[in-house]
């Protein structure tokens, strides 16, 4: 069994597996188990390049996170767990964890807290620039105006622009390159025609949450973690109703459309 070619199944497997925090030898006897169905170690050993003595650590390892059960055989036989029964033991792991820290984190107060931030701010990536669009939107509390590629417009961004209109928030969108008044992705009545052509604009996306937050994003060339063909995005934001971002966006917007002081 080879673990050298990402594009197969085995070595992806691994590989996830070692994300989620296992270790190498662990996660190689996982997979190794999971091809053979059950083994003794030296089976695994053989199939897996893991020594045999090491096997059995692995196991130990395998047994704590559930993933394997244990025959008291002579020699002991091993089996994996169903790939579906790993994937909720890890997902409840993980998802636990995510909450703990979430819930932790939350509870942590700022030293000073604020709601103006001096300055200008950077991120990069389409996924990171999507949840920070994410957060502020679910902070809103008045208004969302947002004119965004449609490539932009993610399930997590269209949900939610959802909750917010569910809520009572304002959210008014309108597409670069799509019709927002025939998006059925978008709350019913949130879309409008901006009367601007983005043809050829880098742009990827305006934000503007109670006109004290505003995102506003470019598509750049990507840096090998996008797909073949697609632009990585990077964006800047600001937040406070002095803040130089803000003030310039909230401008702009007016530009965009009229009725949009």
């Amino acid at each position: 069994m080879s673990f050298n070619d990402s594009d197969d199944p085995e070595s992806t497997a691994v590989d996830q597996l070692e994300a989620f925090g296992l270790s190498a030898y662990a996660a190689r006897t996982f997979v190794a188990l999971t091809c053979l169905g059950e083994a003794t170690a030296k089976d695994v050993s053989a199939l897996a390049e893991v020594p045999r003595t090491r096997v059995y650590d692995a196991t130990a390892e395998l047994r704590e996170h559930g993933l394997v059960d244990v025959q008291q055989s002579t020699p002991k036989r091993f089996t994996a767990v169903s790939a579906e029964t790993a994937g909720r033991r890890f997902r409840r792991e993980y998802t636990g964890r995510a909450e703990a820290l979430t819930s932790a984190l939350g509870a942590i107060e700022p030293v000073s807290p604020s709601a103006e931030q001096r300055g200008v701010w950077t991120v990069s990536g389409r996924e990171m620039v999507s949840d920070r669009a994410v957060e502020f939107v679910d902070d809103a509390s008045e208004e969302v105006v947002l004119v965004t590629l449609d490539g932009l417009l993610t399930e997590g961004v269209a949900d939610a622009l959802r909750d917010a209109a569910d809520r009572g928030v304002a959210v008014r969108v309108s597409g670069m390159d799509f019709s927002a008044t025939d998006e059925g992705r978008l709350p019913d009545g949130c879309g409008f025609e901006s009367s601007r052509a983005w043809s050829g604009v880098p742009a990827g996306r305006l934000l503007m949450v109670d006109r004290r937050r505003t995102l506003a994003s470019v598509l750049v060339e990507g840096n090998g973690d996008q797909p073949s063909g697609e632009r990585n995005e990077t964006a800047i934001w600001g937040a406070g109703e002095t803040n130089s971002l803000v003030v310039v966006l909230k401008t702009m917007f007016s530009w965009l459309n009229g009725d949009l002081r």
